[in-house]
């Protein structure tokens, strides 16, 4: 079989490589340029990042990586798409009070589509297209549909960040590290001679400050709490998350945390640490795998960050095709914008957008 891998010069992608090519397929590696050089030149160099300016460097260290596994390497440049899907909704949430997850929507829309789509109309033909995802996939002969699981490695486990992934996608996909630990895929680059086996994960999607991407000017308001009191004055909605304690430059007996914005009035809403739990959410923008919501409501798992352990809920259709998500527990920090991905034992049902949080 001939295999595309997306590489981006980590541990993971190649060794996701080096063992189908081990496995006996025909293997090529592809890289894709997201980074905006000109426009982004004042990002810091020395921060590793999705978007950064390391990319500049990493391409040729993936280069050589390519050529000691003895595989093929290509270039493809992504980077409008990227701006115009990414990157627009990266601006347009967060300039809304709301917080974005950017490595959900470039797995969706960039890595597992525009990647593999480019490289086929520059000529470049393979049968399936890989990563180094920690996640594993499944297909049902009944239902004829494809749904993911999550990885052996339940702490290394990425199946939060492709819960988009739509059946043609899943349909033309491997992930060949879904059954390996994170220790298990350094050794075996380190047994390969590989000098990536000890090479950190990425931890960021950006190299600079948020601003840079935001492209706005200041637009100061107030800080309130849940009475309306004004306790401070902020210089923008975007730069603050549901749950964030430091940066608010306020002094009070208790840590303050952000609970809420009120966009229409400019204001960031503080709260104590009690108010930052909450048990009810809504979600739009929904995507199902091997998984048919009827009207009835259902018990599932969910994550609403890739890190959580997955936790019990009770999830009910809406007429709109959004879902009403209630926790069994109070939860830390719902965030509007940011994902709800639920399962059923380690098989991922589906997920959506979070929309709301009701209560």
């Amino acid at each position: 079989m001939k295999i595309l891998v997306g590489m981006s010069g980590g541990v993971d992608s190649t060794v996701a490589a080096l063992l189908l090519k081990k496995a006996g397929h025909e293997v090529i590696g592809a890289t894709m340029t997201i980074w905006d050089e000109v426009t982004r030149s004042l990002a810091p160099n020395g921060k590793d990042a999705c978007f950064g300016p390391k990319e500049l460097t990493e391409i040729p260290a993936t280069r050589k990586i390519c050529e000691k596994i003895g595989i093929p390497y290509h270039v493809f440049d992504c980077r409008e798409e990227y701006k115009k899907l990414v990157l627009k909704n990266f601006r347009e949430e967060y300039l809304n009070g709301r917080t974005p997850n950017p490595c959900i929507w470039c797995n969706s829309m960039i890595k597992f589509e525009t990647l593999p789509r480019t490289a086929r109309a520059q000529g470049l033909e393979f049968d399936k297209f890989a990563t180094g995802h920690y996640a594993c996939l499944g297909y049902n002969p009944q239902s004829g549909r494809w749904f993911l699981q999550s990885a052996l490695d339940s702490k290394k486990d990425q199946s939060y960040f492709i819960y988009r992934l739509k059946q043609e996608q899943l349909a033309n996909i491997l992930l060949p590290l879904g059954e390996y630990t994170k220790e298990q895929i350094r050794g075996i680059a380190r047994e390969a001679g590989l000098n990536v086996c000890d090479k950190p994960d990425s931890q960021d999607f950006y190299a600079g400050d948020y601003n840079d991407l935001l492209e706005t000017k200041e637009n100061p308001g107030n800080f309130i709490d849940t009475k309306g009191n004004v306790l401070g004055r902020h210089t923008g909605i975007w730069n603050y998350t549901i749950g964030q304690r430091r940066g608010m430059g306020i002094s009070s007996e208790r840590p303050l945390y952000v609970i809420g914005f009120n966009k229409e009035r400019n204001e960031v809403i503080l709260g104590h640490d009690e108010e930052t739990l909450k048990r009810v959410l809504t979600a739009a923008q929904c995507t199902w795998m091997d998984f048919a919501p009827e009207q009835n409501a259902f018990r599932a798992e969910a994550k609403i960050r890739s890190s959580q352990k997955p936790t019990p809920v009770t999830v009910t259709p809406l007429a709109d095709g959004s879902i009403r998500v209630e926790f069994e527990n109070l939860q830390k920090a719902l965030t509007p914008g940011q994902s709800v991905v639920l399962y059923r034992d380690r098989t991922v049902l589906g997920g959506g957008i979070i929309d709301t949080v009701v209560e």
